[in-house]
């Protein structure tokens, strides 16, 4: 027996973030339109428009919203253990399977229909059907490479002083080569990947914390306050201190599974 527990649709601003969590339930996320990344235990993927995630209970995930994303999720209790080699992410198929099945759920669930509840536990119980046939013939959506690697070594050392060279050669391409994949598969330069994370790691430092622009310049990985200072303005078009003041009595954006870093998108070009 399955199940239904909660659904929710949301939209997530650029360059948000929800923060690690867990479930008590498995839980599988549909990002229809969007592209960013998100770590499931120990693994950390890409997820782009039409591919979903799926979280066995208790594993802790996070999830980093590159591009402005919307997304359908849905959790729900299973009678039987899911092997924990099925958190990952995986496409849907061209006819939108997985999507339509989420939609009916979806219906089911704003609707309210005289026996809705009954239905909504059916429906999961055809989710998870779905489900254990895909995982009999396909494999996950990506699997790993080099530049995920680099990737992943970019998120963890952001705030330190990187060299594109030295991504590169960590890659096993060439300094042009490895610029051109990485922006072709993740729609940003090297970069200017590595200073958004910046930029956004010091709009969460300004709104939550107390620390000086200096101070917040040196902890975000920037040369220095002035090199800060500029790139912000552009970013956001208000100084790091005008940015604090705006914010200083408006609570971060909160959702039913996390927190973004800023209310605000970046009006920046790649």
């Amino acid at each position: 027996m399955y199940r239904f527990e909660f659904l929710s649709h949301l939209t997530h601003p650029q360059d948000s973030y929800v923060q690690h969590h867990q479930h008590y339930c498995c839980e599988l996320v549909y990002y229809i339109q969007g592209s960013g990344r998100t770590c499931i235990g120990t693994n950390t993927s890409a997820y782009v428009s039409h591919s979903y995630s799926f979280i066995t209970p208790g594993m802790i995930h996070d999830e980093w919203h590159q591009d402005t994303t919307e997304v359908l999720f849905i959790g729900f209790t299973a009678n039987a253990a899911i092997s924990i080699e099925k958190n990952a992410i995986y496409p849907d198929d061209t006819q939108h399977s997985m999507l339509d099945l989420l939609l009916r759920l979806k219906s089911e669930f704003t609707q309210q229909k005289q026996d809705y509840d009954e239905m909504l536990n059916l429906l999961t119980g055809e989710l998870m059907i779905y489900l254990r046939r895909l995982w009999k013939q396909s494999q996950p959506l990506q699997q790993k490479d080099h530049l995920v690697y680099t990737r992943n070594y970019m998120d963890e050392h952001y705030r330190q002083k990187i060299q594109v060279e030295a991504l590169a050669a960590m890659s096993g391409y060439s300094y042009d080569r490895f610029r051109h994949l990485f922006k072709e598969k993740y729609g940003i330069a090297p970069l200017q990947y590595i200073f958004r994370k910046r930029l956004a790691y010091a709009r969460h430092m300004l709104i939550h914390g107390n620390h000086s622009v200096t101070e917040i310049a040196f902890e975000a990985g920037f040369f220095n306050d002035a090199q800060f200072c500029s790139m912000f303005k552009r970013e956001t078009g208000r100084s790091p201190k005008q940015f604090r003041n705006h914010f200083a009595h408006v609570q971060p954006a909160s959702t039913l599974t996390g927190i973004s870093f800023s209310q605000e998108q970046p009006n920046g070009s790649n």
